[in-house]
């Protein structure tokens, strides 16, 4: 049979079906209306096709996937999200990814299916944490919690699940008062839909997500908040036990892992009894005999000096990470397999340490080349997307590279073959000294582009009675991402300042980008809500490859009426003085950050008299800079200078806190841009 006329019987076959599943119900007295009928077979044909996906071959599985869709029984999100599942389980990571984004787009045309969508942005935000995709994951998440804000029909243990990602992605952005705070929000979600008709699949997620909150704590030792959060989990735990359709065996794991993360948190606070308490309770799950488990108990057992049982795990590493031989790179053999020698070494077992170095031996030759056909990948791709950057990066990559190498080797051939070793590192010092030569011509580039970009901002500031006026700008790197600007027409006064996503080249980029349209579109006297409306649709959208974007605050003041007009867009919140109180953060609209999503209408607030009152306005880079602790400057900090400091003017007021930071670093470098505006109108 020909593949036209084996088509066209399918599709007959499937119109039988569908007939034949409308006339049982008919005859029944089951009569559904046709939506949910849709809903009904979408449902029943997804299930099938994910039951038969792993017995036929590929061409037939897509033929009936294909023919599905044609007909309407599977819709359009259904169809592509079962493709791309089919391509996971492929391990194809970029085809599975396409249709992912097929069936997200599906569902903004359609609007159907949005059960099947929440679970799509979940899954594939996961994917692009995973990847370090991260401005991918927040524009995906963000998108996701604006359709979700007037929709009733998604449950609160979902939304809390959108909230976790974003801080576990701030988290890895290395901006823990983001995470924190989105944390509180999923915290929130999930105690919510604790009253809520609930599925138990969600409560499951919910469950996992909560557990991903304690592992971004401790994983970048955030320890001043984890008992608190702890306590949360083992209460949500507890309901989750409570429940009758509850899986024990899921119920077993997480709390295998939670006594996990309370024995490492309880031995990090020096309460090593509590700590060994924690460790029994673990053991005392079917979790604890599992091989992931195993693997995730060497922490502790490290810092208990219980070597003899580490050294017994290792000894089954390949079987325990289901490592084949064709996955094996120099992440593996340096998180694995030198592991399992020095554990083996360190309890006397000579003879497993010997012949775990006579394996390293056989697999360093091959990881290292694969680890150079990886980096060549990446460098390609970042000479196509970050121009001037990319020279920095292959330098960077190319240093790194030499250390790795020289670090993996030289464990080896120390043991193995000191001589090789020797010429090794020689040839290696004349490569270094080639990279930072190059790396120094870059570096003269990057600081000619600095001057460039530091006229970009202005430097004096209208002269004119009642207006003390003044702000300062300072990258973190040669050029950053930072930026501020001022418009007077007449008696208008236009002011902003804003904070691009990344460092470097790209955002400078984005931020003269930023600059040229506030500029032009305040001279066009708009309102600051109209102005942010129209910077996002030019800034976001297909043209915004690197998905980058800008948080910014836009104040409008007539100098004659006092009367002030702004627009927040995700920036920090200034401090306003004056009045009846001596300063605090102004509460705003929760407006998100420019370049995000296209299309969206900003929403502009006012004040009507901000006369003797003092307004302050900064970027992250001053209550999150960071001393070499690690330790914040923080908000308090901020309102109890500005609280209580006798201040001459505006310039007084900016130079005061810039010396206030170069105190609390202590000698740290700069770990962001930092900048500063001030405006009093007397």
């Amino acid at each position: 049979m020909d593949m036209n006329a084996q088509r066209h019987l399918t599709i007959l076959l499937l119109a039988v079906l569908t007939i034949s599943f409308t006339l049982s119900c008919q005859n029944g007295k089951s009569l559904r209306s046709d939506s949910v009928t849709d809903s009904l077979l979408n449902f029943q044909t997804d299930s099938m096709l994910c039951d038969i996906s792993h017995t036929v071959d590929e061409t037939r599985f897509f033929y009936l996937v294909d023919s599905f869709e044609a007909i309407g029984q599977l819709s359009p999100v259904r169809a592509n999200y079962r493709r791309a599942v089919y391509y996971y389980e492929k391990n194809d990571q970029h085809t599975y990814k396409e249709y992912m984004k097929k069936a997200i787009d599906a569902y903004h045309k359609t609007g159907k299916d949005k059960g099947v969508y929440m679970t799509i942005v979940i899954i594939l935000a996961g994917t692009y944490q995973a990847s370090e995709q991260y401005e991918e994951a927040l524009q995906l998440v963000m998108r996701a919690i604006e359709d979700s804000k007037t929709d009733t029909t998604i449950n609160s243990g979902r939304k809390g699940n959108l909230y976790t990602i974003i801080g576990t992605t701030f988290m890895e952005l290395y901006k823990p008062d983001e995470a924190a705070k989105n944390f509180e929000h999923a915290y929130e979600f999930y105690k919510a839909y604790q009253h809520e008709k609930y599925y138990i699949y969600d409560v499951n997620n919910c469950l996992v997500y909560f557990l991903n909150i304690l592992f971004a704590y401790s994983n970048y030792g955030n320890y001043a908040d984890m008992m608190k959060w702890i306590e949360r989990c083992d209460s949500m735990l507890n309901w989750y036990k409570q429940l009758p359709d509850a899986d024990p065996v899921h119920a077993d794991m997480v709390t295998g892992k939670l006594a996990l993360v309370k024995a490492d948190f309880l031995m990090e606070q020096k309460k090593n009894a509590e700590a060994a308490k924690a460790f029994e309770e673990f053991q005392q799950t079917d979790y604890s005999k599992t091989d992931d488990a195993l693997l995730n108990s060497c922490p502790y057992l490290e810092q208990v000096k219980r070597y003899d049982e580490i050294a017994d795990i290792y000894q089954n590493v390949d079987r325990l990470h289901g490592i084949t031989e064709d996955e094996i790179n120099l992440d593996i053999i340096n998180n694995y397999y030198f592991p399992k020698f020095r554990y083996n070494y360190r309890v006397g077992r000579i003879d497993s340490a010997w012949a775990t170095i006579l394996r390293i031996d056989s697999l360093i030759g091959p990881a290292i080349e694969k680890y150079n056909e990886n980096k060549a990948a990446e460098l390609a791709t970042i000479y196509e997307t970050q121009e001037k950057e990319a020279q920095i990066a292959q330098q960077q990559v190319e240093l790194s590279q030499q250390r790795v190498i020289g670090l993996v080797i030289a464990i080896v051939l120390i043991i193995l073959f000191f001589i090789f070793y020797t010429l090794y590192r020689r040839r290696a010092a004349k490569r270094l000294a080639e990279v930072r030569a190059a790396k120094e011509r870059i570096e003269n580039e990057l600081k000619i582009a600095r001057d460039i970009q530091m006229s970009m901002v202005p430097s004096i500031f209208p002269e004119r009675e009642g207006l003390d006026m003044y702000a300062s700008m300072s990258p973190a790197k040669e050029v950053g991402g930072d930026l501020y600007g001022y418009v007077l027409i007449g008696d208008k006064l236009y002011f902003a300042v804003g904070d691009v996503s990344g460092k470097g080249v790209p955002a400078s980029l984005f931020m003269a980008q930023a600059t040229r349209l506030f500029m032009t579109l305040a001279k066009q006297g708009m309102m600051p809500d109209e102005i942010c409306t129209k910077m996002n649709d030019a800034l976001s959208g297909e043209d915004n490859e690197n998905s980058m974007f800008v948080t910014f605050f836009l104040g409008l003041v007539d100098l004659t009426t006092y009367h002030l007009d702004f627009c927040n867009a995700g920036h920090n919140p200034p401090v306003i003085g004056g009045g009846d109180n001596k300063g605090d953060f102004l509460n705003m609209l929760p407006n998100i950050p420019i370049g995000l999503c296209p299309g969206l209408e900003y929403q502009g607030e006012e004040i009507d008299n901000i006369k003797d009152r003092t307004l302050f306005i900064y970027t992250d880079g001053l209550n999150e800079a960071e001393n070499q602790q690690h330790e914040q400057f923080g908000d308090d900090r901020l309102l109890d200078i500005l609280r209580h400091t006798q201040f001459d003017n505006a310039k007084h007021v900016i130079e005061s806190l810039q010396a206030e930071v170069e105190k609390h670093r202590k000698g740290a470098e700069p770990n962001d841009d930092l900048t500063m505006m001030c405006l009093h109108i007397s």
